[in-house]
C-alpha cells in the first residue's frame, strides 16, 4: 500500500522558516518524481515544487523560487521542502504527491500557518 506521511508544519511568523518532510512507503521511492502542492483555505490546490527521481532536477513555482528548496533522500525514502522567508499568504495545507504507476497519491498534509 502506497503511503505518504507529511510532517514539519506549524505556526511561524512572517519571514520565518520551516522544513517539511514526507516519508514514503509501499513503493520504490527512488524510481518516482515527487511533488509538493499546497491548498489554502477556500482555494484550489497550487503546485509548489517538483523533483525528479534522482534529485538532479528541481522545479519551482515563480512565487516560491529563491525561498523554497526541494530535496530528497532516497536512502531514507524521504522528501523535503525547506521554506524560508515565509509570507502570510502561504498559510495552507502542504501535501506531497506522486504518480505511482497509473495512480496519483497524496498524503494527509501538514498545516503551515504564517502569522504574527
Amino acid at each position: 500500500e502506497v503511503q505518504l506521511v507529511e510532517s514539519g508544519g506549524g505556526l511561524v511568523q512572517p519571514g520565518g522558516s520551516l522544513r517539511l518532510s514526507c516519508v514514503a512507503s509501499g513503493f520504490t521511492f527512488g524510481d518516482y518524481d515527487m511533488i509538493w502542492v499546497r491548498q489554502a483555505p477556500g482555494k484550489g490546490p497550487e503546485w509548489v515544487s517538483s523533483i525528479n527521481s534522482n534529485g538532479g532536477r528541481t522545479y519551482y513555482a515563480d512565487s516560491v523560487k529563491g525561498r523554497f528548496t526541494i530535496s530528497r533522500d532516497n536512502a531514507k525514502n524521504t522528501l523535503y521542502l525547506q521554506m524560508n522567508s515565509l509570507k502570510p499568504g502561504e498559510t495552507a495545507v502542504y501535501y506531497c504527491t506522486s504518480q505511482v504507476e497509473t495512480s496519483n497519491y497524496r498524503g494527509q498534509g501538514t498545516q503551515v500557518t504564517v502569522s504574527s
